[in-house]
């Protein structure tokens, strides 16, 4: 049984008529006849019956014909990602953590590239999903943030899953809030100063550690805490509760909008922001390009 067989049976079959089947694939009616007979000699059983009228398809032929079309469209499908090379467009993928500006960088990567060459792919995610999709090569880049109290952890299961972290600039910490909030007009912020507004962390799913926190000073005793699960909950939560989060200080007004703002939090904590990759393996252009832009943001981090 070949290839060539199983695309000249479902030409038949769509065809209706040997001759129509013949013409379609470029052969003599008694070759595609004779092809024909050989396959279903070979898998004892008849496709079709044949009468002075045209052809049927027989109740075998019908369930032959099912797994012959899945393995001509598993042909096709691997013969467009790895023959016809010229027509498929190159794949970028990328994932992090909650950060606006690693979303943003990923924008000025898209145009800069255009999609009509290239497919791209970002995903904002839970801590353990981002390593996960590097491990996995869904995405060729996971950004997150380390520090003195999760680095030993993160470290060894990014040693483990033979992934590391490369540090692109270290950061103060922030309290990112709207500026509705009473305690954007100060220049300096306590936690106590924050005990009476809910913190906003994001959720991490099964892996809820504070190792895995994509805010610093996890481990605190806050007063009041709201776990959400995606980005624009969080600015809903700052504007209609007053909430805050902590992050880097690095924020985009053209994603967030205006009505946001940092205030740096009374702290001696640092984080280091930096992404992760397959160790030993180099970079693809548009790897290198996104952490090139990546890089453009230390200038904002004070």
């Amino acid at each position: 049984m070949t290839l060539q067989q199983l695309k000249q049976v479902i030409a038949v079959a769509d065809c209706g008529s040997m001759n129509e089947a013949a013409k379609h694939l470029f052969i003599t009616q008694p070759s595609l006849s004779a092809a024909i007979k050989e396959l279903e000699k070979e898998i004892g059983l008849e496709i079709f019956l044949r009468s002075n009228r045209g052809i049927v398809i027989t109740a075998e032929g019908e369930e032959f014909l099912g797994y012959a079309r899945q393995i001509v469209e598993q042909y096709q499908l691997m013969e467009d990602k790895y023959v016809n090379v010229g027509t498929r467009k190159k794949k970028f993928a990328v994932s992090m953590q909650h950060y606006t500006f690693a979303v943003e960088a990923f924008i000025h990567l898209a145009r800069e590239f255009g999609m009509d060459t290239y497919e791209f792919a970002v995903k904002e995610t839970k801590t353990i999903e981002v390593i996960n999709d590097v491990k996995n090569q869904t995405s060729e880049v996971g950004v997150i943030y380390m520090n003195d109290f999760n680095s030993k952890v993160i470290g060894k299961i990014l040693r483990e899953d033979s992934l590391e972290f490369v540090p692109l600039f270290d950061c103060n910490i922030y309290v990112f809030m709207s500026k509705s909030n009473p305690m954007a007009k100060k220049d300096l912020i306590t936690m106590e100063d924050l005990r009476h507004y809910p913190c906003l962390s994001f959720y991490q799913g099964e892996h809820n550690s504070f190792y895995f926190a994509e805010e610093v000073l996890s481990t605190y005793d806050y007063k009041q805490i709201i776990k959400c699960d995606d980005r624009a909950t969080a600015l809903n939560l700052m504007v209609g509760l007053n909430g805050y989060t902590l992050c880097s200080g690095i924020i985009c007004q053209e994603l967030n909008g205006l009505e946001y703002t940092t205030v740096k939090l009374d702290t001696s904590e640092k984080m280091t922001i930096g992404y992760i990759k397959k160790k030993k393996i180099p970079l693809s252009e548009l790897g290198e390009r996104y952490v090139a832009e990546l890089k453009k943001y230390e200038a904002h981090a004070v």
